[in-house]
């Protein structure tokens, strides 16, 4: 059986713990690799080597650096559906679904690609007599990411491009579920020219996490993943003198005006509630009709096309939803749809009952719908991470925003409306990081940042794009005088600086 390696210091490296983890096809079943899981002690042999490449990497022109992540960008293009299949067979998702992950990914290279410019700090003349102040944004040092199962090539990209291009170095923890497509952009990495040691993989598990976490030579750690995690991360790194950026869990409300556009409503909400199986921390799992004309509208259109999913393996084209990611999930998954019906919502469409013909074993659900959720039900207030959408009918406009107010996750929302003043009054009011306007999954581009409210990030920064430039290189500010025409004598004011 195939093992899967660390990637330190510019090689594959076998895991030293004889400890072992496998890596399953979800449409199957069946293992198809092990992972070797890190000890804390080979974890610290790639912080090391993160160390020792970083004087090098940190000391590069920029406009150098840049040039290998453009090579970086165009060999991953080469791949990308060498990628999307490594993805397709460790997660299950559909092709076109890991094609559109790795081009996200990808978008993310492209934006720091141009790290001279956006480096650039300010630059004020004559602060003072003859006196002048500019800023200079420096990297940390060795940096770490911990990236969850369900985007395994994109959300590791929402990291490490930054942080390399800002002259950090990296260390990258990647799923132990679904390694492989990291595992495949470590190597374009090292084809593209970036020195050994800038770029480091462990993989691993608790173990290698509170290796990260505790190590005195990390200075910054990211994470996305649970919310509960998120907390644990975020304290602990915190408590070890780290910078951390933990983005947590997400219940996703999508807000159904009267007046919308049902069928694009409608087509909306069948994406984003079942696309990746609904393994998406940006998935729209709660309906919010407002009006009750507008919900039996809703859920009259949605139960046709739901029982309509076509579900199955990437491997058939025609397929629109995968299975879920393991055996454990699914069992979880199926567990709260049976605890909706206990808690009194409507199952209006139970997808436990749907076998795949040929994948018995897969890990497969169909497509489930819940009407009349309310909030003391388990179903709206955890994040379930499946095929499931519930629907909390709400009477008015104020209702459908008090109802998204009351959840203690802010990660992303959407309103589908025609109306102007709605959709406006809709974006400056609620408190949620990422808004949709007639958009159901916001996710911004490369060149804005991603980041929620409330229990979905904790840290103050957002991930990626421009928010990714400061969280990895700290502000300094270089105020300098040279001495043609400066009067002798000392400044006995405050700031040294004004007119004397």
């Amino acid at each position: 059986m195939k093992t899967l390696d660390n990637f330190i210091n510019g090689r594959f490296v076998a895991s030293t713990s004889g400890r072992f983890g496998p890596v399953f096809d979800p449409a199957s079943g069946e293992q198809t690799a092990q992972v070797g899981l890190s000890s804390a002690a080979q974890v610290g042999e790639a912080v090391e080597a993160a160390r020792a490449a970083l004087p090098g990497w940190a000391g590069m022109r920029p406009l150098k650096r840049g040039r290998i992540l453009e090579r970086f960008r165009i060999l991953l293009e080469d791949h990308q559906e060498d990628i999307a299949r490594l993805i397709c067979r460790e997660h299950g998702k559909m092709f076109d679904d890991a094609m559109g992950e790795v081009a996200r990914g990808i978008e993310n290279v492209e934006y720091v690609c141009g790290i001279p410019e956006l480096l650039k700090g300010d630059y004020s003349r004559e602060v003072g007599p003859h006196i002048d102040s500019y800023t200079l944004r420096q990297p940390l040092g060795v940096c770490a990411g911990i990236t969850p199962f369900n985007f395994p090539a994109m959300v590791p990209m929402w990291m490490y491009p930054s942080a390399i291009a800002c002259g950090n170095t990296f260390v990258l923890k990647p799923s132990e579920r679904d390694p492989s497509a990291s595992l495949l952009a470590m190597e374009l990495a090292r084809e593209a020219g970036i020195p050994d040691g800038v770029l480091n993989l462990v993989n691993g598990d608790k173990e290698a996490v509170d290796a990260l976490l505790t190590h005195p030579d990390v200075a910054a750690v990211s994470f996305v993943g649970s919310t509960p995690i998120a907390r644990y991360i975020y304290a602990t790194a915190a408590a070890h003198g780290k910078r951390a950026q933990a983005l947590g869990g997400a219940k996703n409300h999508m807000v159904i005006m009267p007046d919308a556009d049902m069928d694009k409503a409608v087509d909306a909400l069948m994406g984003a509630a079942f696309g990746s199986a609904g393994e998406r921390c940006m998935a729209i799992s709660i309906a919010v009709p407002v009006g009750e004309g507008t919900a039996e509208e809703l859920r009259r259109r949605l139960i046709p096309r739901i029982k309509a999913l076509k579900v199955g393996p990437w491997t058939d084209r025609n397929n629109e939803m995968g299975p879920l990611v393991s055996a454990q999930h699914l069992e979880r998954v199926r567990g709260y749809i049976a605890r909706g019906i206990e808690e009194g919502a409507e199952l209006v469409v139970d997808g436990r009952g749907l076998k795949v013909p040929g994948h018995e074993s897969g890990y497969f659900i169909g497509g489930s719908l819940f009407d009349h959720v309310e909030p003391e039900m388990s179903i709206w207030q955890d994040e379930i991470f499946g095929p499931v959408l519930g629907m909390a009918r709400v009477a008015d406009f104020e209702a459908a925003v008090a109802l998204i107010h009351a959840h203690s996750f802010a990660n992303g929302t959407a309103i589908f409306t025609r109306d102007g003043d709605t959709a406006r009054e809709f974006a400056d009011r609620i408190e949620v990081g990422m808004v949709g306007i007639n958009v159901p999954i916001p996710v911004p581009v490369a060149f804005h940042s991603f980041g929620g409210w409330k229990d979905s990030l904790f840290g103050a920064h957002a991930i990626y794009g421009p928010d990714s430039i400061h969280y990895y290189t700290r502000l300094k500010t270089v105020t300098e005088r040279w001495p043609t025409g400066i009067r002798s004598g000392a400044a006995f004011n405050f700031g040294g600086t004004g007119d004397h």
